[in-house]
């Protein structure tokens, strides 16, 4: 896990949960904007997912448990496709919500799968 990239993601994710949370509360319904930017969540969590997998085989390994981290990326992978089909399937405000919480989800799970990367055994 390459710690800058990290902080990328969370630099993206909350602030598109914010934008999709409040869009939401205004009663938009899901635009390009709001699917645009748990697209681009999405995508950075599965270039998260290569550099995990490619990490370890250059001398990056984890402190803590790697059943721990991969289940929260994998379990981050897998909220904004489930937030985004939710927001195709039911076009309300409340789906704009959903991919906001998705997104903000996504970084809380960011922050914690640094913390196991980084930080565990030190």
């Amino acid at each position: 896990m390459i710690e800058w990239f990290s902080w990328l993601q969370l630099a993206i994710a909350v602030p598109a949960g914010v934008l999709c949370v409040v869009l939401g509360l205004l009663g938009r319904k899901p635009t390009d904007l709001t699917m645009g930017a748990t697209l681009l969540v999405e995508l950075l969590l599965l270039a998260q997912l290569v550099v995990a997998l490619v990490a370890p085989l250059v001398g990056n390994e984890a402190t803590g448990s790697l059943l721990e981290f991969y289940t929260y990326l994998i379990s981050a992978i897998l909220l904004p496709v489930a937030a985004g089909f939710w927001a195709l399937i039911e076009r309300s405000r409340w789906s704009t919500v959903i991919l906001g919480v998705a997104c903000l989800s996504v970084a809380v799970m960011i922050y914690r799968m640094v913390q196991i990367w980084t930080v565990q055994g030190v």
